[in-house]
């Protein structure tokens, strides 16, 4: 989940941090050569005055986020017929020398400082073709989550084994751990869908599709009996008054979000869009 105490933490409020990138974004104008007045009445900014003003003034949103998946079928149909998003495109079969520096450096040279076989950290060979990298893209509302499985150059696509083991524990306290956060809408009964979520994935063989529960169980059959009510945690106080929220492991096992903004809180989220758009339109 976010943290919305960030700002505070640093003494700094919404208002503060909107007014310091508009500062920037001036200054980017004016060491293009264009004026902000100009910029204002032609209604956009220049593309000279853009790429020299700050980096996030150069950027449009997040596009995607990315899942190496053991079982791609598996994870496709989790994405798109549990969780119902679209196929947008799929490739595969990639492999050669720019494909693997492209993705693969940073480990590559940390083999060699270690004094180690890249095989033996995991590192797949995309550059002698020993194995393949396939990709899969789904769209949701506002968000692509793009699927990748890399596997052995003589497994098939989809359903062939990995080239490499997944992770077994996947915390969300683990540093660098990162999870996929899905938005439930605003009239969606948060705990009739995280019940459905799980009957829907069990269909389907996918018994790992487990969401977390708000009161204290020490096995699975608890887990399973615990009451419809502790399937999401209500907050009512506080700067994230209106949040909704519960964790879960998805079919590959990787962490997966969901929650519910309503209230206070939706509205912080909805200001903070609104400025964000004002503040980078052009």
């Amino acid at each position: 989940m976010a943290d919305l105490t960030t700002f505070d933490a640093a003494d700094l409020g919404r208002r503060d941090v909107m007014r310091s990138a508009g500062a920037a974004m001036l200054a980017g104008l004016a060491v293009a050569g264009s004026s902000p007045a100009t910029a204002q009445a032609a209604g956009k900014i220049s593309a000279a005055a853009r790429n020299a003003g700050p980096l996030g003034l150069r950027l449009q949103g997040v596009q995607h986020f990315g899942l190496t998946v053991q079982n791609m079928d598996r994870a496709y149909e989790f994405y798109t017929q549990v969780l119902g998003g679209t196929e947008v495109m799929r490739d595969g079969d990639f492999q050669g020398e720019r494909i693997h520096n492209t993705l693969l450096t940073d480990q590559e040279i940390e083999a060699r400082e270690r004094h180690v076989n890249p095989r033996t950290m995991g590192v797949p060979d995309l550059r002698g073709g020993a194995q393949r990298l396939d990709v899969r893209f789904i769209q949701f509302d506002n968000v692509v989550i793009e699927l990748l499985q890399y596997r052995d150059a003589d497994q098939p696509m989809g359903g062939g084994n990995s080239f490499a083991e997944p992770l077994d524990h996947m915390s969300p306290a683990f540093p660098r751990m990162m999870h996929i956060c899905f938005h439930i809408r605003d009239d969606v009964d948060f705990n009739s869908f995280i019940r459905d979520l799980e009957a829907e994935a069990a269909k389907r063989g996918m018994t790992q599709v487990r969401a977390n529960r708000v009161i204290t169980v020490n096995s699975e059959p608890e887990r399973q009996a615990a009451p419809l009510d502790s399937n999401s945690n209500p907050i009512t106080e506080g700067k994230s008054n209106g949040w909704r929220l519960i964790y879960a492991k998805g079919p590959e096992g990787e962490q997966l979000e969901f929650v519910q903004a309503l209230g206070p809180v939706k509205k912080t989220f909805d200001d903070a869009l609104a400025a964000r758009r004002r503040l980078t339109a052009g």
